[in-house]
């Protein structure tokens, strides 16, 4: 790393016959680390004064205007703003853990609510950001989509996140898992969309393109539960499995496929897989029963990547998408309030966006509190 100071460390005389040396040269290097000594609590006193004026016979004082160093009235600036809620979202640290840590290392003390009051402040500071990354998310020719378990006031929910590769995400909260949501979220959307299999992706706006490590994994599952017992089975599945390979051994090249390459296996892949889907989808005892459906219902959701340069074949970007939530649950069980959840999912869409984009989160947030008309960073 670059060194902030540098210390040299030389001998004077000859450690055998105490001649004075001369010349030097540096002989070796050793780098120390360290935490430098954190600066005292900086606490500013604003005084407003009032003077007299004898013409007027009126006492004037200046309108104060903290609106770059705090937000509203509040006594904490937007550094331990910034602070606090990059611990409780990029972090995931419970509100006692962060009054602990912000008390021991920076001589703070602030309340649980103060605390829980100054995360809603900045999730409504960022209200314009938070609006500004939905709208650019559907302009996006290819977003990810997922959705996971949340709690609120005890009551079961969903977060639905949807991601995209530039690094854009976005987080909602509804009490609801039906088709409505993501189409209300996608309205308008003309990309991609990249999911599972889930039913309540089916009518949403745009193409689709449907995760083949969900597919894959089930593949896998139906021959080890029953390959054994249907010698027919193993072979069908492995003919599955092989035009995905297929796909992934074109687009993979190292010289790029023409449009035309492209569209030809595309039309060939989703033949092959209609072809394998009409094997058993009229017998109902048969275990590919359900799978044979599935690959006619979704036959040419599942080559789009095949399609379309940079399309990803799996949902990988929206599950990691979702894990720091899936862990936050579990750390805290969910949210409390209304308020409590928009609040978390306002501020996980912010730093989340962040953190993606490869910027500092804790900087970011910081600026905007300065400025919230500062445009989204872009990567």
């Amino acid at each position: 790393m670059l060194p902030t100071q540098i210390r040299k460390h030389a001998l004077d005389h000859c450690p055998d016959c105490n001649y004075k040396l001369s010349g030097q040269s540096v002989a070796r290097r050793r780098e120390v680390i360290d935490l430098p000594v954190l600066p005292p609590l900086q606490v500013t006193e604003h005084q407003v004064i009032k003077r007299w004026c004898p013409k007027c016979k009126k006492w004037h004082s200046p309108q104060l205007d903290l609106s770059g160093e705090v937000l509203g009235q509040s006594r904490i600036g937007h550094r331990a703003a910034s602070m606090v809620s990059w611990l409780r979202t990029t972090m995931r640290l419970p509100v006692k853990l962060v009054q602990t840590l912000l008390q021991q290392v920076y001589g703070v003390k602030l309340s649980v609510g103060e605390i829980v009051e100054l995360t809603h402040a900045v999730a409504a500071a960022g209200q314009a950001t938070v609006k500004q990354i939905s709208k650019a998310i559907l302009a996006q020719s290819h977003v990810h989509m997922d959705e996971t378990t949340w709690r609120e006031n005890g009551d079961n929910g969903y977060v639905w996140a949807y991601s995209t590769p530039n690094g854009l995400r976005v987080y909602t909260f509804k009490f609801s898992r039906a088709a409505s949501i993501p189409e209300t979220i996608l309205a308008g959307f003309t990309g991609t969309l990249v999911t599972d299999f889930y039913a309540g992706y089916n009518h949403t706006d745009g193409k689709h393109q449907r995760c083949w490590v969900h597919l894959l994994r089930d593949l896998r599952e139906l021959d080890q539960n029953h390959g054994a017992q249907h010698a027919e089975l193993p072979a069908w599945i492995g003919a599955v499995i092989q035009t995905y390979r297929d796909g992934k051994a074109l687009v993979d090249r190292v010289t790029l496929p023409t449009s035309t390459e492209r569209q030809s296996l595309f039309d060939a892949l989703v033949e092959r897989v209609s072809e394998l889907g009409r094997k058993w989808p009229q017998d109902k005892g048969h275990p590919a029963h359900a799978m044979c459906k599935r690959l006619l219902r979704h036959a040419d959701e599942l080559f789009e990547f095949v399609l379309q340069p940079g399309l990803a074949p799996d949902n990988n970007l929206a599950e990691r998408s979702v894990r720091p939530l899936v862990i936050a649950r579990k750390i805290s069980g969910g949210t409390r309030s209304e308020r409590g959840s928009q609040t978390r999912m306002d501020l996980q869409t912010l730093f989340a966006t962040w953190v993606a984009q490869g910027k500092s989160a804790l900087l970011e947030c910081y600026a905007m509190l300065v400025d919230p008309t500062l445009p989204l960073p872009q990567v």
